[in-house]
């Protein structure tokens, strides 16, 4: 069975994620403890008792969700071997964990000081995000640019989840003032994101140094099968790569739909979410001649899919001793 994982970012965390999965899987329990010991708190303990409103914040939610997606992975074992992955925003750092390009400690700790520096510009410029559903991409770069232009203001373009999905990021007024002109333009909806600031937007700049010097103090090796980049929709073919577009990301669009086109060239029978929410699942079922598509959210998730890929053994193991028994 040819399997391409995903891993979803900021917006995807839930209160109660991942403690399920960590009380019924050594190794994802393993992977909490760990995480606890690096950032400095009992993650699993924030993640289940909450407040959610800590937990929205990015400082939080951001190694809150790496450890949660990387769990949820862990916890299936050596019978997944997945032959691409792809990570949205952050989560890019799932799909470098899984690959083995970055261990544990090297992705969590970059990963926290990410969140810790994406707050911090947060906090120097209160920003915000929405979805805008059922509007093309042309009609809402015009709304853009001339919100931008006639305001003084910052918006930009910030994920590009499917043609009827794209998010935009700015300083908050502005990106309420998009929204309205857009539900006038013909969107379907304006949906305001569940995040703490303006991501993927030039609101971001001031943690760009801090982030960087953390991407440049890891331990990178080349992924041991092909992660796909959110920058430029291309797989990884040296490590100088990876940590430039890693910091490219902080300010810049997240091309998922290109991303999630290129994983479909890899002729994958199944696609695979691993976090809280099915965020990318979805998206990933409407594309044409898309695989099955199946999200892990919980242990019982992990379950399912262990059997799924057992099956899948025993049905190629079945068909060689069929083909072994012809040929005799």
């Amino acid at each position: 069975m040819r399997v391409g994982v995903v891993f979803p970012g900021q917006g995807s965390q839930t209160l109660g994620m991942g403690v399920d999965v960590a009380a019924q899987s050594s190794d994802a329990h393993a992977l909490f403890e760990r995480a606890a010991s690096i950032v400095g708190y009992d993650l699993l303990a924030l993640q289940k008792d909450g407040p959610e409103e800590k937990l929205r914040e990015t400082q939080f939610s951001q190694p809150a969700i790496f450890a949660t997606n990387v769990a949820l992975y862990a916890a299936v074992g050596d019978e997944l071997q997945p032959v691409v992955s792809a990570g949205h925003s952050f989560g890019e750092f799932c799909s470098l964990f899984a690959s083995k390009a970055l261990q544990f400690d090297d992705a969590l700790r970059i990963v926290d000081e990410r969140g810790k520096a994406m707050q911090y510009a947060a906090e120097l410029a209160p920003g915000g995000m929405s979805a805008v559903l059922g509007l093309d991409a042309d009609a809402i770069r015009r709304v853009v640019d001339e919100t931008r232009t006639a305001g003084g203001k910052r918006i930009t373009l910030a994920n590009f989840n499917s043609p009827a999905q794209i998010v935009i990021s700015g300083d908050l007024d502005a990106v309420v003032a998009a929204g309205e002109a857009m539900l006038a333009a013909g969107a379907k909806r304006v949906v305001p994101l569940n995040v703490s600031g303006a991501w993927h937007s030039e609101l971001m700049e001031p943690a760009v140094e801090r982030f960087a010097a953390a991407v440049d103090a890891g331990r990178f090796a080349m992924p041991q099968f092909d992660v796909i980049s959110n920058v430029d929709a291309q797989p990884y073919r040296d490590v100088e790569t990876i940590k430039k577009n890693l910091v490219t990301s902080i300010t810049h669009e997240v091309r998922w739909h290109e991303t999630a086109l290129r994983m479909l060239g890899y002729d994958l029978d199944l696609v695979v979410e691993f976090g809280a929410s099915g965020v990318l699942g979805p998206l990933f079922k409407r594309l044409p001649n898309a695989p099955s598509v199946m999200v892990v959210s919980d242990f019982g998730g992990v379950q399912k899919l262990r059997g799924l890929l057992r099956q899948a053994q025993d049905d190629t193991g079945k068909a060689q001793d069929d083909t072994v028994g012809a040929k005799a």
